[in-house]
């Protein structure tokens, strides 16, 4: 049977000006469902390109990436959209939350753009508050929300289509350390009682630590796959 997620001698070029700028380097390793990955490395190494490309956000240059056993040459332009909306939920360090709308609304949004019967939209918007534990904030706007609390919504709104895999980028890159404790629960609980393939991308060891495996990257290649033997365990749930 394939793996979840197969990347075999991935590498990225970027051409500008003449110049050819290698950002990943015959990069491979394997990601099976459930696992929790954390893939860490410092500024330039790599990670936000990988992360690209794991969302078919962008394309390879050389190798092979296969999500599901497809590869993006598989889709059409279409069909890498729905594949996106309907399967991929991304988690961003700036939240990207709808200033104006409440919590509800903004967790919605993904459904939009969905093949689910609006009927359902509240249903399962609420269900995805209620994982994070946002149930008392529904109504709130973004301004009234702390960084943590922003987070979660953007989590929530990553729940929402029930998607196979969640991306998250530097989830606590905005966030005090408190704040910041309280997302990476969120996320580890998600991974530990729901089932929930994460892929987080991170620069701190700190937060790295709540995945179950770290893959670190340098100069665009890998260099280290390991998994976490002092695994950071979620020891609080959501505070409300």
């Amino acid at each position: 049977m394939a793996a979840f997620i197969e990347v075999k001698d991935v590498t990225k070029v970027y051409n500008g000006e003449g110049v050819a700028t290698t950002a990943l380097n015959g990069v491979s390793f394997t990601i099976e469902k459930g696992e929790f990955v954390a893939i860490m490395g410092p500024s330039g190494s790599g990670k936000s390109t990988l992360l690209h490309i794991l969302g078919f956000l962008d394309r390879h240059t050389e190798g092979t990436y296969r999500f599901e056993g497809k590869t993006i040459d598989d889709y059409s332009s279409i069909e890498i959209a729905r594949v996106r909306n309907k399967k991929m939920g991304f988690v961003f360090q700036a939240f990207n939350l709808l200033p104006r709308v409440s919590v509800l609304e903004n967790v919605k949004l993904p459904l939009l753009y969905s093949d689910v019967k609006e009927s359902q939209w509240n249903r399962m918007a609420l269900e995805a508050i209620k994982i994070v534990g946002l149930e008392h904030r529904v109504h709130y706007e973004p301004a009234q929300l702390s960084g943590g609390e922003k987070q979660r919504v953007a989590i929530a709104r990553a729940l929402v289509n029930d998607p196979a895999l969640i991306f998250a980028d530097e989830p606590t890159g905005n966030l005090d350390s408190k704040s910041g404790q309280m997302v990476m629960n969120a996320l580890q609980q998600l991974n530990a009682e729901h089932g929930d393939t994460i892929i987080l991308i991170t620069h701190e060891t700190q937060t790295a630590e709540h995945a179950g495996r770290i893959i670190r990257i340098r100069d665009g290649m890998v260099e280290n796959d390991e998994r976490v033997s002092n695994r950071r365990i979620a020891t609080t749930q959501f505070v409300k």
